[in-house]
């Protein structure tokens, strides 16, 4: 007698089981939403600071840099996802490094070719992806334990999280810096004659840090689960 398949024998679609997970079921859909919040990896986890003092004193590098980690990550944790049942525990660092220089060459190369002005700007900071705690932080914690299709969205949710803190830094240091947003003035001559000044303190490395310092405690207040109990 042939029997029926039951919900655990269906076939999965893009390395979900049906039976389990939707593909954008409130589980994954968190994968995306929980870093651009409550686990978000620049003002909750305090991580990847480093990028947002060195690449958002414009715009333009800080939302390439975003678009390249996004691409990184991403396909990072689809990688060592597929492997993980392959790699030896000893050498998974190893493996994650390799996976993600890899990925980050051909991100360098595709910059070269198609945005050299932001290339030579951001060639330094592109390589430094390789050593970002957030990305090798997903690998060992998320990517060698979950599926494919989950590790990805985990991958996209935390790139992005991380890619709108430097957003929203280099937001404000452009405009109040100097006046400019994309490298185009946006604030009228008219206010300059009223006896405006950009403030070039916004410029300065230490602004990044004060000013990711401030989004922090704006986002704090507004979330009160972030707060730490003594």
């Amino acid at each position: 007698m042939k029997q029926k398949n039951t919900p655990s024998q269906k076939p999965s679609l893009f390395f979900v089981n049906k039976g389990k997970d939707a593909l954008f079921s409130k589980k994954n859909r968190a994968l995306l939403s929980d870093p651009m919040d409550d686990n978000n990896p620049i003002t909750v986890q305090v991580l990847g600071i480093c990028s947002a003092l060195a690449i958002t004193v414009q715009l333009k590098p800080a939302i390439v840099m975003s678009i390249s980690v996004i691409v990184v990550m991403a396909a990072s944790n689809v990688i060592i996802s597929l492997l993980r049942n392959l790699i030896p525990n000893r050498i998974r660092i190893i493996v994650q490094l390799v996976v993600v220089a890899a990925m980050v060459v051909l991100v360098d190369q595709v910059l070269k070719a198609y945005a050299y002005d932001v290339y030579k700007e951001l060639s330094i900071f592109i390589g430094l992806i390789i050593t970002n705690c957030i990305v090798m932080g997903r690998l060992e914690a998320f990517a060698l334990a979950n599926r494919p299709w989950a590790s990805f969205l985990d991958g996209v949710g935390n790139a992005a999280g991380y890619g709108f803190i430097l957003i929203v830094v280099a937001f404000f240091r452009e405009l109040l810096g100097s006046g400019k947003l994309f490298g185009y003035q946006v604030v009228p001559d008219a206010l300059y004659e009223m006896g405006y000044e950009n403030n070039g303190l916004m410029l300065l490395s230490p602004m990044a840090l004060i000013t990711v310092g401030i989004f922090i405690w704006i986002q704090r207040s507004g979330n009160r689960k972030l707060i730490e109990k003594n």
